[in-house]
Formats: structure tokens, sequence, C-alpha cells
């Protein structure tokens, strides 16, 4: 099929270096923008409202990075799916699967929409908002939450696109969002002084306008995506679920298990004050640019190992992952440095507040041991999940959020008492958790008795 030559791609030949190049760099520039539309956010929320609303935004939206992200997780169980479908030459069967995600995610979508409006005021509790920012981060959450479909519906449609080997066309989705979300973050927060409600219904709107762009461009090409969308196309076939779900439920909780560990080191930092506050939702930000831009080398290596796992190209699949981290380690060393030179000028992106900008290089100093593991599990991760190994990445999540992340900032901010720059400390070493285990995990070998996803549905 002629088609098949525009998006799904054949990763078990070629040049390894070239290709997971090609590949990773439309991904890299799809968070890059990904993480531009929420950054601008926060840029006319602290030029134009303040520290109290940076507070608001920057916690708001760590709740709902732990909705996206547990979305994330189960669309990466069906990207894993139709990887190894495509490696084992089982194209045909693709239709049923993005049918069975399709209707699984939108239905997700919309009950996690529902849960954040009736929780919001709890769990900013939980995290012990600042008094000075809870009425702002209501707005946000309330607003952003009841746009969760779209968020949910935008991953699901990336996630198949990335299992199929297409990394251009989520860029094009993102780039479409981004442009959004800035003309209506000017005219909503600077000309009619919406302030963070403005904020987030810019988000929102931006994130609906990919998310129905995509859909109309898939159905409109629906030839050579490989879904018919035909309506008995988007019943749940229960093989498809199951698998996706054993694969996707364990990344899910992952996710889960790293977030916790994010509202409980935020509760840490807020109980200091907005100020703290401020500063460490800053900092995450800044930290999230680099990790998400990162991640697109994942988003890259695992659909690769995927294809080359289920052909029984082992050595090939172990190839891609040293290449994986020679990348990853190369990107997380430049962000380093420009991070150590130039941090403190980059909070002033955000905010002029004095206080805050005194403390950011506190931030920066107790932030910058997370980039060294975190290039290693780039490619040890991208290796676990692309072998379909959930379970094990669901372990290692655990031991970096609840185990790590946890242990070491309570131990070092409060036992320790070394306070703010504890608190930053456990959360910058905590993935030397995970990236330790997993380099032994790979080197070791043991992973090659384990069974492919396609060959288990036989």
């Amino acid at each position: 099929m002629s088609g098949e030559k525009t998006l799904v791609k054949n990763f078990t030949k070629g040049n390894i270096p070239l290709t997971l190049l090609r590949f990773m760099l439309p991904f890299m520039a799809s968070n890059a923008f990904q993480v531009l539309y929420s950054t601008i956010d926060m840029v006319f929320v602290g030029q134009f409202v303040g520290s109290a609303g940076l507070s608001a935004v920057a916690f708001g939206s760590q709740i709902l990075n732990f909705t996206t992200f547990f979305c994330a997780g189960l669309c990466t169980g069906g990207q894993v799916l139709i990887a190894q479908m495509i490696g084992a030459e089982r194209r045909k069967d693709l239709n049923q699967v993005v049918g069975t995600l399709f209707s699984f995610m939108l239905i997700l979508g919309l009950v996690f929409s529902i849960l954040v409006i009736l929780l919001r005021a709890p769990l900013l509790h939980i995290i012990n908002m600042p008094p000075e920012s809870f009425g702002m981060a209501v707005d946000y959450l309330t607003i952003c939450g009841a746009g969760l479909i779209f968020t949910f519906g935008y991953n699901m449609v990336s996630s198949v696109l990335r299992g199929m080997g297409d990394s251009k066309h989520p860029f094009i989705f993102i780039t479409v969002a981004s442009a959004i979300n800035l003309v209506l973050d000017t005219v909503f927060i600077v000309f009619m002084r919406w302030g963070v409600a403005g904020a987030a219904a810019a988000t929102i709107l931006g994130q609906a306008g990919s998310f129905l762009f995509s859909m109309a461009f898939l159905y409109r090409h629906r030839g050579v995506f490989l879904f018919d969308f035909m309506p008995a196309s988007w019943k749940i076939r229960w093989d498809y679920f199951k698998t996706i779900i054993q694969q996707g439920i364990p990344l899910a909780l992952q996710s889960t298990a790293v977030f916790f560990s994010m509202f409980y080191v935020s509760s840490l930092v807020n109980q200091i004050g907005v100020v703290a506050s401020a500063t460490f939702g800053i900092g995450i930000k800044l930290d999230e640019i680099c990790t998400k831009i990162s991640i697109g080398v994942r988003y890259a290596a695992t659909p690769m190992i995927a294809q080359n796992y289920a052909a029984h190209n082992l050595r090939r699949a172990k190839n891609v992952v040293y290449w994986t981290c020679l990348f990853s380690f190369a990107f997380h060393g430049a962000f380093a440095a420009v991070y150590l030179l130039f941090g403190k000028q980059m909070f002033t992106f955000f905010t002029t507040d004095a206080d805050v900008l005194n403390l950011a290089p506190v931030f920066i100093s107790a932030i910058i041991w997370t980039f060294l593991p975190l290039a290693v599990t780039r490619g040890t991760n991208s290796f676990i999940q692309g072998i379909g190994n959930a379970r094990l990445g669901m372990i290692f999540g655990i031991i970096d959020g609840v185990v790590m992340r946890v242990g070491l900032s309570y131990g070092l901010g409060i036992v320790a008492g070394f306070g703010f720059y504890g608190f930053v400390l456990g959360y910058g070493l905590a993935p030397f958790g995970v990236a330790i285990p997993g380099t032994v995990y790979f080197l070791s070998g043991i992973w090659k008795k384990r069974k492919s996803l396609v060959e288990r549905l036989n």
C-alpha cells in the first residue's frame, strides 16, 4: 500500500543513528512547542498578575500534568503494541487496535474532566497551596479540567503516530496549539485582563484546536493512516484492550508515583511561603523544558526498539539504546551548561520579584544533579517500554517517586535541616535510583527470554 510509505516506517533496517536522529528531532521540536505554550502562560501571568498567579499556574499545572502523564502512560501501551505489530508484519490488525485505543481514551478523558473539577479544591489543600494563590488555582483547574478530553485526544493521536513511526504530523499538530495559545494569551491576559483564568482558557482552546485539526486531517487522509473511521471500527476489541491495559496501567502508575512525589515535595516547599512556591514553580517549569524536550529521544527510541524486538533483531535493539543514551547525554550536557551559566537570567523571563530571583541560584545549584541520571534513563526506560516490560517500569517509577524523591526530599530538607535547598536536592538526586538498576537490567541480558506482545496475543 503506497500510503504505508507515508505514515508507517520500517525501523528494522537502515542506519541506526541517522534514522534515530531524523525520527527524534520532530518529537523534540513538538515537545518544545508543547512546553512553549505552557511556559508562555507563566510568562504572561508572571508579568501581568504576579508571584501569586505564578504559583497558581505552576501548581495547577502540576495537577493537570498528573492526568496528562497518566493518559500518556496508557497511550504508550497502545503505542508499543502498534510498533510491535508493525515489526511482526501484522499491519492488517492496526485498524482495530487504533479504534480500541481511540474509544478508550476519549471515554477516559471525560471521566478525568469530571474528577478534576470535583476534586480541585481538596487537591489544592493537599499540596498546601498558598492562600494568595488558592482562588486563582481553582479557576485554572476548573477551566483546564473541563477540556481534558482535548488533551487526552491529542495524546492518543500522537501515540498512534509514534507507534507507526511518524514524527512529522505530531509536530504540525502541536504547532497549531502553540500558535492559538500565544494569540489567545495576548488577548485574554494582556488586553482583557482575565489573569490566570485567561491563561487557562488560552491553553485549553489551543489544545482543542490542535485535537480537532488532527482528527480532521487524519479523517481526510484515513487511507494512509490505516484507520478507516467507520462506526464499527470504534468498537473496543477486548483482546487488544487487555494488552493495552496490561502495558498501559503499569506505565500510568509509574507516572502516578512520580507525580505523587511531586505533590509531596510541592507541599513541603509551599509551607515555606509564596516566594519559595513561586521559585520552585518557575524552576520546575525550566526543568520541564529540558526533560520534556529530551523525552523526544525516548519517543523515537521506543518504537524503534519495539519493532526490532518483535522482529527478533535483538542486537539492533540494543544498539538503538546505546545511540539513545549518546544523543541524550549530548542534549542534557548542553542544557546543564546553559542552566549553570544563565539560569538566573532565565528566571527573569517569568518574574521581576527580587526575592524570587535571589532564591533562584539555590534552586539551580540543587537541581543540576538531575541531568546525569536523566540522560541514562532516556535509553534504559525506552528499552524497558519497547520490549513490553511495563511492570518493571512501574517498579522503577515507584522507586523514583515514593522511595527516592519523597525519601530524599524529606531527609535532606527536614531531617538534615537544609530546608528549600534540601527539598530541591532530593528531587534532583531521585533519578539515580532508576538509572542504576535500569542500566544493570539492560546490560545483564536477562530480558532476552521475554516474549513480545504480539506473540502473547497468538
